[in-house]
């Protein structure tokens, strides 16, 4: 007699999905249909996570409830009582953008993140200094991405990181808009506060008032009144090449090499070069 196996929760695999999407666009619309599920509202940002936690009884979310747990019982959060009656406007969902919202949404801020491009695509490798490493893996990093900082090299790509913190911010009951254009900030006239002009104007993002502001979309994007100071070290020159994976034994089988400069690392430079030709 063969047992019947017991039928998969729908909001388990909803669940899972959300978790093992691998691009923006599919992370949003898993994450929305994993709420209409659970009938959970992301917009009430005071009580949604913990109602979430709640309606999600399944042995995979509660490793990830544990980890955010923890971190949100630091001291310095107060209980999400620090910026409680903050509304935090984040220009950016690149990694400072949404590490940025995850910390206001733990200091229990309201946050609204807009972001002008529909996508990521940016496979550009990042060398994660430690003490980053640490903060993400404190965070559930390895939930959403179980290779992160398997082995002994320590980076990852721009686009995986921003996934993996999207993720996180949606959790955590944070707006993030994708698809919109900044355009200005608007001064608070009358019974209205700041709100940001943008593109389309009639996105709902445009009624947002919000008393802090932080832009994080880049050396090219500085709203009006502020100032940028950029820090560089010396000039360096290098190529940066990206292809595309097709996930084949051969490409499973190619060193990972970090970001090393030649001065470190005499010795694997000269290799390269009597192997190939070149460095």
């Amino acid at each position: 007699m063969v047992k019947e196996a017991d039928p998969v929760d729908p909001s388990h695999a909803l669940f899972d999905r959300f978790v093992q999407a691998q691009t923006c666009k599919e992370t949003q619309q898993n994450f929305i249909e994993l709420c209409r599920h659970l009938e959970v509202e992301p917009r009430d940002y005071k009580h949604f996570y913990s109602k979430l936690k709640d309606r999600l009884n399944y042995w995979k979310a509660k490793d990830l409830w544990q980890k955010i747990d923890k971190r949100g019982a630091h001291p310095d959060y107060e209980q999400g009582q620090a910026c409680h009656q903050n509304k935090c406007l984040v220009l950016g969902a690149g990694p400072c953008g949404l590490r940025t919202a995850i910390e206001l949404a733990l200091l229990g801020a309201q946050v609204v993140v807009l972001e002008k491009r529909l996508s990521f695509t940016r496979n550009n490798v990042l060398h994660l200094w430690l003490y980053t490493i640490r903060d993400l893996l404190n965070l559930g990093a390895k939930k959403f991405y179980g290779r992160f900082c398997s082995g002994s090299i320590h980076h990852i790509s721009i686009r995986q990181l921003q996934l993996i913190l999207l993720k996180l911010a949606l959790i955590l009951g944070v707006e993030v808009h994708t698809g919109v254009t900044f355009e200005g900030l608007q001064e608070p006239s009358g019974s209205t506060g700041w709100r940001a002009q943008v593109s389309p104007a009639s996105h709902t993002a445009a009624a947002f008032e919000f008393d802090v502001f932080i832009s994080a979309g880049g050396g090219r994007c500085v709203p009006d009144g502020f100032k940028i100071k950029e820090l560089r070290g010396k000039l360096a020159i290098g190529i940066t090449a990206n292809f595309v994976n097709r996930h084949t034994k051969q490409e499973a089988q190619v060193q990972e090499i970090s970001g090393v400069a030649r001065i470190y690392n005499q010795q694997f430079f000269q290799a390269l070069q009597s192997e190939i030709g070149f460095f």
